[in-house]
Formats: C-alpha cells, structure tokens, sequence
C-alpha cells in the first residue's frame, strides 16, 4: 500500500520545502520524480535546485534526455516514470490521480491558491481508499503538524 502525503503549504513557499524533502528522500536511497504543473515552473524549480543552498548538492535533470534512467531525482511535466522512481512529488498544481507505481506520492499545494485547495480535497476523496493517506499541515513557523 503506497504512502500519499498531502503537504498543505501556508507558511513557506514551495522552493522552500521541496528541496528538503528532495535531500531525505534520497538519504532513504529512493529515486524521485517531480511532476511540475508548466514546463516554465520546471526551468525555474531545475535552476533553484542548482542553487538553493551553497553546501548542499541535488543530483537532478529536467526530463527529455538520454540519460533520464540514471537521475536521482528528474523534473517533468508529464506522468512517465523514466529513472524508475520509487518517489513521485506533484507541486505547482500537478495534481496525482494514483499511487500506482510508487512506494510513496508527496502532493503539495498551496494553501494561498483556493483552486489548488480545491484538487486537493478531490485528490484526497479519490486516493484515500486502498492507500496510507496522510495530511501534514504547516504551522506559521514552517513546521509540519499531521492532521489527519
């Protein structure tokens, strides 16, 4: 049964979180995919990786190239899995319509954008069932607090 967390973002913007959760899930050993809503948020999200932090290092490509298989952790705009990822997080208003495939499914959206908050609640009502469905919400300090 996968693990879907839901990570509703209040406090600190996406750029902020993601590459965090990018760092833990590869110390796990996991290889990720992160499904962008644009082609424009993952240009912008594949540079912000690159320099998010000056002693940290995510190994990452935007997806589209030969060596796809061997990424880490790949940008996409589409719902293929080249690196065989055991990972995939959905940001900027992609939106999961299954786990199918996947160990876990990390889904985050905005808590400032009422129509992200929308497919939300729609994706929580379809993937409950057969799946370990979590909802982590961000307190204004930036931690995590599970609430359902």
């Amino acid at each position: 049964m996968p693990d879907v967390l839901f990570y509703h973002l209040e406090a600190k913007p996406l750029e902020a979180v993601i590459p965090q959760l990018l760092e833990k899930t590869l110390e796990r050993g996991w290889r990720a995919v992160v499904e962008v809503g644009s082609t424009e948020r993952a240009e912008a999200l594949d540079s912000h990786l690159w320099t998010w932090r000056d002693d940290s290092f995510l190994p990452h490509a935007l997806a589209g190239e030969e060596t796809d298989p061997h990424q880490p952790i790949l940008l996409t705009t589409g719902a293929e899995n080249p690196n065989g990822a055991a990972v995939r997080f959905f940001v900027d208003r992609a939106v999961p319509q299954s786990a199918e495939g996947y160990e876990r499914i990390v889904y985050m959206f905005s808590g400032h954008d009422p129509d992200a908050v929308a497919e939300a609640r729609d994706a929580w009502r379809r993937l409950r069932d057969g799946n370990a469905v979590t909802y982590w919400q961000q307190e204004p300090d930036g931690r995590w607090v599970k609430k359902a």
